[in-house]
């Protein structure tokens, strides 16, 4: 059973981690989707790989008993939005890391809301500025189900949009400041 207090690791570090091109790599996706650490990125290789070894199980079944076991698999994967409704394992097989960190709330907040990094939308979901319908939810890597994705809204108490709406004006008086002088110097 183990201790309550040193839980299992949840991740697997990379077979070759000196691997110049795949650090680099790592690095890049780090910066993209803002993730603490090299840690979280591990997590989710590990739970892409979990789920791509249990479509390569399922093709190993017989027809019957893939027929009972393959809708499963696939209707998690498609509630979380990443695969659709009519895909097959094949596309299972196909999926990349990037589609997994896509769907987390951290990435949906950057996007939905026009955060100039990741890290400030992460900065946000930490501070419990953001809600999923009616509850708080400060945890960033949470996946975020499509039915969810819709309901995905600042707290009341927050002040960040007001801030948002604030940064976003100051930007566009600069763009009609340097629109209005060209159009004075060309009189």
């Amino acid at each position: 059973m183990g201790d309550p207090k040193y839980p299992r690791r949840m991740w697997r570090k990379p077979k070759r981690p000196l691997n110049y091109e795949l650090k680099m790599d790592e690095l890049k996706t780090l910066g993209t989707f803002g993730l603490r650490s090299k840690r979280e990125l591990w997590k989710a290789h590990t739970e892409l790989s979990r789920v791509r070894h249990q479509a390569r199980s399922l093709l190993a079944l017989r027809q019957e008993i893939r027929l009972e076991k393959e809708p499963i698999l696939m209707k998690s994967l498609s509630r979380i939005g990443l695969v659709s409704n009519e895909s097959t394992l094949d596309d299972v097989l196909n999926l990349q890391v990037n589609d997994l960190l896509s769907r987390r709330l951290q990435t949906l907040v950057s996007r939905k809301f026009g955060f100039k990094t990741p890290y400030q939308a992460r900065q946000a979901v930490i501070h419990g500025h953001i809600m999923i319908g009616d509850r708080k939810v400060n945890i960033p890597s949470y996946i975020v189900t499509l039915e969810e994705e819709k309901s995905i809204h600042f707290s009341p108490e927050s002040n960040i949009p007001s801030m948002l709406e604030s940064t976003k004006s100051e930007s566009k008086p600069e763009s009609n400041t340097a629109a209005e002088t060209t159009e004075v110097e060309s009189q």
